[in-house]
């Protein structure tokens, strides 16, 4: 099956307060053809560094059972404590000697677990965007090709006039820090 381009969202929140407003709104993004979530984990990491893992989702059941746990296998972490963690190793060590990269390596290399601060929760989300499938199709049919993609950050928005530089680091802050 043919899918739309995929991101891996990685949320922080220093002290959780979910009252299910997040998973309402990927249900009405969802509802609206903009996204599917292809799968959602919340991660919590402990002072110590142990880390808790609750599967979190909007699927249908027949897309639970079609995907499974993507994130765990793209990120060798597994739902079921240890031994999913060890699970999800084997799936991501299996995939990447298929050939299959989910994130560059080297000096470039994304570690996602270990940029959640501890004493914090992660929510872990892969999004389908829907509504780039006939931009991406047309570019292709175009002869186009993606070289690379980044979400802006509001600082870099300032030298082209879209914020002002307080503007820019309101946002910023707003979006980057903990709040403890």
């Amino acid at each position: 099956m043919a899918i739309g381009p995929v991101q891996l969202i990685v949320l922080g929140f220093s002290h959780p307060d979910f009252h299910g407003e997040i998973i309402n709104e990927l249900e009405r993004l969802r509802q609206s053809g903009t996204v599917r979530v292809i799968d959602a984990i919340v991660v919590y990491k402990d002072k110590e560094g142990r880390l808790e893992v609750e599967h979190l989702s909007n699927l249908t059941t027949e897309e639970a059972i079609e995907f499974g746990s993507t994130v765990g296998a793209l990120i060798g972490l597994g739902i079921e404590g240890e031994e999913g963690a060890q699970i999800g190793a084997v799936l991501g060590a299996e995939r990447a000697a298929e050939g299959a990269r989910a994130f560059p390596e080297g000096a470039e290399a994304w570690d996602v677990l270990a940029d959640i601060p501890v004493e914090c929760a992660a929510a872990l989300i892969l999004l389908e965007h829907h509504w780039a499938v006939p931009l991406r199709d047309a570019v292709m049919r175009a002869g186009g090709f993606r070289i690379a993609d980044s979400f802006i950050s509001p600082l870099d928005l300032v030298d082209v006039g879209l914020h002002t530089a307080e503007e820019a680091r309101q946002l910023h802050d707003l979006e980057t820090a903990p709040r403890r």
